[in-house]
């Protein structure tokens, strides 16, 4: 059974040297990265796993120092009750690393509770992904551990241990999927008032605690909702004055001239301490979506609410784009990084679909249908493994007039790679979307960078942009930093001395969607530019990108010099005895000729 499903229902059995340690039926009281360090010690036991090993596990493309993952160890040691210096699971190999020493053997995992009439039905595909069945958004693959976490902290919070969880990732990674899950398990309880409330984007100043007070209004709209209502003009009336709907002109007017002179201290601390009061009758559970177009408001009232000591039986669950909030000063990313510091929240972030996930969707989404793993690996790829854009891609095929593809024929592969290569149009316009909220210097460069392809130096953007080098890089880096579009990929030295940083797009689709919109003239003359900054970048060392120089002056109409290079491209793979391509190009130079 494989390890990641462990972290609240572990399916490995800790061998433990004394009875006051925990027992396999308790969930582990880890944080996301540390559990994560003792995966990687569970999956090797007994052998020594070196600092930089860990690294590149648990933060993969992050630089962390070594007192980061020191702070893990000593987590993880103070939750086994163990000792440095008489170790019975972790001992350290001082200058080297660190080794596992317990004993691991495997144990069941227990479900969770199901209600006999819950929509949601658990299935374990052949690949070994967990696949839930949703009516209102599909199957869902590779996220119950995710849900799980969810969970574990809502069973936290009956102790009066409050929680406060921030599900993080890019757009269409399923940060609402996964909640709205969690959010209807929960709800079959039947013990807890959840109450829901959506930020949404805005181009001004947005209304203050307007998620906040969306939530509380869908409580009032509950069965008891009533109770409710006199509860909040008792216990808080600064916030039931905000929504006089729900009151009678009447009591609207009382309130308005009891509330004269409110300050924004005394609203926080109302509303904290209602909430801590409500909770005691049954645990509260405040989803707050899209905190990355929230009010500044709404974030005071979070950070109250995190750090107040008092016990309370409340879990408030948000969730934002770390890409959005990154590099903007925007007062989220301080207040998280404050709060995690201090161990006054934790973070849950999504990550990226498996190519065994998409394939486990595919099936249960198209039951009957003969998957291959030729479209397994092509909607991967092109996708990435993002959720919304495999969704997206996975209508855009099924859409297509392809019966026989998708129903059991295997003789059609061409026809199943064009189809998933295509472009959903719902997905251009998500993505035009997010471009045109970019600065016009950043859509610059990525136009030019989606011309010379997936992965590109900024040396070649400057030629395109006719810009400076420095400034092109200090734009894309600014762009990785935040994790929008590209990614930082070191650097790259040209035979001319020409040191260049390089970055590649995200997604495959992000640079598609980016180059179908520039204009085909403006496209022509990009084209001919980067060929032309790239042969006199590797002057006699061209002919290594012989084949990237044939797109470039053939899209540029320098049908001469595509050919030429066709030439080049054909004598580099005889060289290789791929005599396939050799043809290809060949027969590709001679139509250009």
């Amino acid at each position: 059974m494989p390890l990641e499903r462990s972290v609240f229902f572990p399916p490995f059995r800790l061998d433990l040297a004394n009875e006051r340690l925990w027992r396999l039926a308790q969930p582990l009281p880890l944080r996301p990265k540390t559990f994560a360090v003792l995966r990687c010690f569970v999956e090797h036991p007994g052998q020594l796993l070196t600092k930089q090993t860990l690294f590149e596990a648990v933060w993969p493309e992050t630089v962390i120092s070594d007192v980061v993952l020191k702070v893990c160890i000593r987590e993880l040691r103070h939750t086994l009750g163990d000792n440095a210096r008489n170790p019975h699971f972790i001992e350290t190999v001082h200058g080297r690393g660190y080794r596992f020493i317990g004993s691991v053997t495997a144990a069941p995992q227990p479900a969770l509770p199901q209600d006999a009439s819950q929509q949601l039905a658990q299935l374990q595909s052949p690949e070994g992904v967990g696949v839930r069945l949703d009516a209102a958004h599909g199957p869902i693959v590779e996220r119950e551990v995710d849900i799980a976490y969810l969970h574990q902290c809502l069973n936290k919070i009956w102790s009066g241990a409050r929680q406060v969880v921030f599900v993080t990732g890019e757009a269409g990674l399923g940060k609402t999927t996964v909640v709205e899950t969690f959010v209807t398990e929960a709800g079959q309880r039947g013990d807890l008032w959840i109450g829901r409330g959506q930020c949404v984007e805005h181009y001004g100043a947005g209304e203050a605690y307007m998620p906040v007070l969306e939530a509380l209004e869908q409580l009032c709209h509950t069965p008891g909702g009533q109770d409710l209502v006199a509860f909040l003009a008792h216990q808080a009336p600064t916030w039931q004055v905000q929504m006089p709907w729900l009151l009678s002109a009447t009591d609207l007017d009382r309130l308005q001239r009891s509330t004269l002179g409110t300050t924004r201290e005394r609203m926080l601390r109302e509303m904290a301490r209602a909430l801590e009061i409500l909770s005691v009758e049954k645990p509260l559970v405040l989803v707050l979506e899209d905190l990355h177009w929230s009010d500044y408001a709404t974030l005071d009232l979070l950070a109250v609410l995190a750090r107040r000591q008092e016990s309370g039986r409340l879990l408030v669950l948000g969730t934002y784009r770390p890409e959005e909030v990154l590099g903007k000063e925007h007062p989220l990313a301080t207040l998280t990084q404050e709060l995690r510091l201090h161990a006054h929240s934790q973070e849950l972030p999504l990550t990226l679909l498996t190519k065994a996930a998409v394939r486990a969707y595919l099936t249960a989404r198209l039951p009957g249908a003969a998957i291959t793993d030729e479209l397994a690996q092509c909607i991967h790829q092109r996708t990435e493994g993002n959720p919304l854009f495999m969704v997206n891609m996975v209508d855009y095929v099924v859409a297509q007039d392809m019966p026989s593809a998708l129903g059991g024929s295997r003789n059609q592969p061409v026809s199943l790679a064009e189809a998933a290569h295509g472009m959903p149009e719902s997905l251009r316009q998500m993505l035009e979307h997010r471009f045109d909220r970019l600065r016009p210097e950043e859509q610059g460069v990525l136009e030019v960078g989606s011309v010379v392809g997936n992965e590109f130096a900024a040396a070649v953007v400057a030629a395109g942009l006719g810009g400076d080098v420095e400034q092109i890089e200090a734009w894309c880096e600014g762009l990785a930093r935040r994790g929008q579009w590209l990614r930082s990929r070191g650097h790259s030295v040209w035979p001319d001395g020409t040191v260049s940083a390089r970055y590649d797009f995200i997604h495959a689709l992000y640079q598609e969607a980016v180059y179908n919109r520039i204009p085909a003239a403006r496209r022509l003359r990009l084209h001919w530019r980067i060929g032309e900054r790239l042969v006199a970048g590797y002057g006699e060392q061209a002919r290594a990108l012989a084949a990237e120089l044939v797109v470039h002056f053939e899209q540029g109409r320098e049908y001469g010099r595509a050919a030429h290079y066709c030439q080049q491209a054909a004598e580099n793979a005889l060289q290789r005895y791929v005599y396939r391509e050799v043809i290809t190009y060949f027969t590709r130079g001679l139509m250009l000729l």
